[in-house]
């Protein structure tokens, strides 16, 4: 049974922006590895938007965006659209019964889907289907934008925290109301 993961850069105080900060390499290494080992991603319209950046050769790149973008590529996408009418390589529309969709998929794969973008992540919270939030806290503080938590945060449990690289505490929290991360 796979595991839906819910993990995003965070501000000090709560935010989240792909704009105002970004990942060392030691993060962005991590975050390679762990692309490579997703079992797929489910996004909404808006991040799947800005992902799909990942989909086009860039001249620019170094080897680890490379690396990324194979990662990206590779695995299954579900996008969470009811607005949009196609997408691109590898994905798939999600326009309704949201929660028996990753009911299925949930059973279907094995491993960790990201979850990807906080409104998403609080339409899947109210529902409780998300099983991990995994917190990168940057020492950063932006003062305003897209919160982390869309919604109410749920009562959680801190299951791990380690550090990655010189300034990024990772926070991986489980549902209070699961057991080891599983519901």
């Amino acid at each position: 049974m796979a595991k839906l993961v819910f993990g995003m850069n965070q501000s000090l105080d709560g935010y989240v922006d792909h704009t105002a900060f970004g990942p060392s390499p030691t993060l962005f290494r991590h975050v390679i590895e762990e692309a490579e080992r997703q079992s797929g991603s489910i996004y909404g319209r808006r991040m799947y938007d800005i992902m799909r950046y990942w989909d086009d050769e860039h001249p620019e790149w170094d080897a680890d965006r490379l690396a990324y973008a194979a990662a990206w590529r590779r695995q299954p996408k579900w996008v969470v659209s009811r607005s949009l009418q196609s997408v691109g390589p590898n994905a798939s529309l999600v326009r309704d019964d949201l929660e028996g969709e990753m009911r299925t998929l949930k059973a279907e794969y094995d491993g960790e889907i990201e979850v990807a973008g906080p409104d998403l992540a609080r339409s899947l919270t109210e529902l409780g289907l998300i099983d991990e939030y995994r917190i990168y806290l940057h020492p950063v503080v932006l003062g305003r934008g897209k919160p982390y938590f869309a919604g109410p945060r749920p009562p959680l449990r801190l299951m791990a925290h380690d550090r990655i690289g010189d300034d990024v505490i990772r926070l991986s929290y489980a549902p209070a109301w699961s057991r080891d991360g599983l519901p």
